[in-house]
């Protein structure tokens, strides 16, 4: 059946031909867009997981700042995910070294985790602060998103260049990439 809107003159006056069937289809669309909104309603009221990645840069900080100022809302669980660099498999280094470097890694990880936790209770917000190992942060973070079947993924970025990326990888480059929920990169400009 086609549907044939005539526009009269300047005026705002639309008449419609198989006026009835126009009624019949906005009923629907507007059925159709209650419940969009009852479904998003009962989306945003229920308790969303977020995992944050975070680390000992800046952007960490920053990210999680950007996040609580404009995207946080009461009710979210945040899972404070902090993947630390991995000396295991150092085999260049001898034993020693490598003790003394995951020492230091184990401290770090350990006021990163009090900086963050007492952030996050200032201000009110449930966080958990996770640490995984793994050779590759970007496949930690995005198995843990799927196994707490994550709302979103916050991460920061340290904005590097292309050539850079290419070379080296980029974390939240992999993770928008392999992530199967919405992905926010918080990239902060130089003052």
């Amino acid at each position: 059946m086609c549907y044939i809107i005539h526009v009269y003159g300047r005026s705002s006056n639309l008449r419609f031909k198989h006026q009835e069937t126009f009624s019949g289809m906005f009923k629907k669309i507007s059925n159709f867009r209650n419940m969009l909104a009852e479904y998003i309603s009962n989306a945003l009221s229920e308790k969303r997981t977020v995992v944050m990645a975070i680390d000992y840069s800046d952007d960490a900080g920053l990210a999680f700042d950007w996040y609580v100022t404009n995207f946080h809302k009461p009710g979210n669980k945040v899972i404070l995910l902090h993947v630390p660099e991995s000396y295991i498999n150092a085999t260049t280094m001898s034993p020693g070294r490598v003790v003394e470097l995951q020492r230091e890694s184990d401290g770090k990880t350990s006021d990163l985790k009090q900086k963050f936790i007492d952030k996050a209770s200032k201000l009110g917000i449930e966080a958990e602060f996770r640490v995984e190992n793994a050779d590759k942060p970007g496949h930690a973070i995005v198995d843990v998103a799927q196994k707490e079947n994550a709302t979103f993924v916050v991460t920061g970025t340290r904005g590097m260049g292309k050539f850079r990326r290419t070379i080296m990888g980029s974390v939240s480059d992999f993770v928008v990439h392999h992530a199967h929920c919405p992905v926010l990169v918080c990239r902060h400009k130089e003052k």
